[in-house]
């Protein structure tokens, strides 16, 4: 079901809806299919016997409200058509295409940019891996394992006893693999996924880092096809400053 506004306030009723940003001005925005993803806690962090596990993800348990989230990562055609409309540079898709594969070589500065452009925002790591795990506790939303059947990621080396598998050396159309249970693609690998949050340590009685955090790093998670199995966990997490850029890096909306 599609459906237009032009207003400022837009509710979101079904769980999966296609609607273009919800804006005053004349600018036609991309259209973005939201996946509504129900209230509810989980334990964030990976327990202390979890293959590939870091120091900094200590498991607390957390509440997180209601909100939507985009079904696939950002593309190249979507985001063009911000720099178009903005006059912005467009970002070097690395010679492999645009259109549908996931916008990549873009900052955090690029993500909030759009993110603000469409009256959306980025996620907070308590939404990404709760939108990740989709109700599971297990190391991927598929279990204790994962696949390159499943997910674009580096598989070249055992983890956990998983399937090995070659690395594609490369992004690939978003939606390309199954979704996971909360009906969300490409969670797992294709592209490291922008976060709101400050890189810190976990505060365990909270679900991020408050923005007055001395860390001049942003979070990023999910792995991406260059990477091993293990960062692309539910748990892993990764940081940079806000201007990096890389072809492995890439994200997606939330809106509240």
């Amino acid at each position: 079901m599609k459906f237009r506004s032009f207003c400022t306030y837009c509710p979101i009723i079904f769980s999966a809806l296609v609607i273009s940003g919800c804006n005053s001005d004349e600018t036609v925005r991309p259209e973005i299919e939201w996946v509504k993803i129900p209230a509810g806690s989980f334990l964030m962090g990976s327990p202390d016997d979890e293959g590939g596990r870091s120091e900094d993800e200590t498991q607390h348990k957390v509440a997180v409200e209601a909100f939507s989230m985009s079904k696939y990562e950002i593309t190249f055609e979507q985001f063009d058509k911000f720099c178009e409309a903005t006059k912005r540079e467009k970002p070097t898709d690395e010679s492999w295409g645009r259109g549908n594969l996931p916008v990549i070589n873009v900052s955090w500065e690029d993500a909030n940019a759009f993110a603000e452009w469409m009256n959306c925002r980025l996620p907070t790591e308590a939404e990404w891996e709760y939108a990740c795990r989709a109700g599971t506790s297990t190391a991927f939303s598929t279990g204790t394992c994962i696949g390159t059947a499943e997910a674009n990621i580096n598989a070249s080396d055992s983890y956990n006893e998983c399937p090995i598998g070659n690395c594609v050396e490369r992004t690939k159309p978003v939606g390309s693999y199954g979704p996971n249970p909360f009906d969300l693609y490409d969670m797992h690998g294709n592209v490291w996924e922008w976060c709101n949050d400050w890189y810190g340590q976990y505060k365990t009685d909270r679900s991020s880092i408050d923005e007055g955090e001395t860390s001049r790093m942003k979070v990023f998670r999910g792995g991406g096809w260059f990477f091993k199995t293990k960062f692309c966990r539910s748990a892993a997490r990764y940081s940079r400053e806000t201007g990096f850029r890389s072809r492995n890096v890439g994200f997606r909306l939330v809106k509240s």
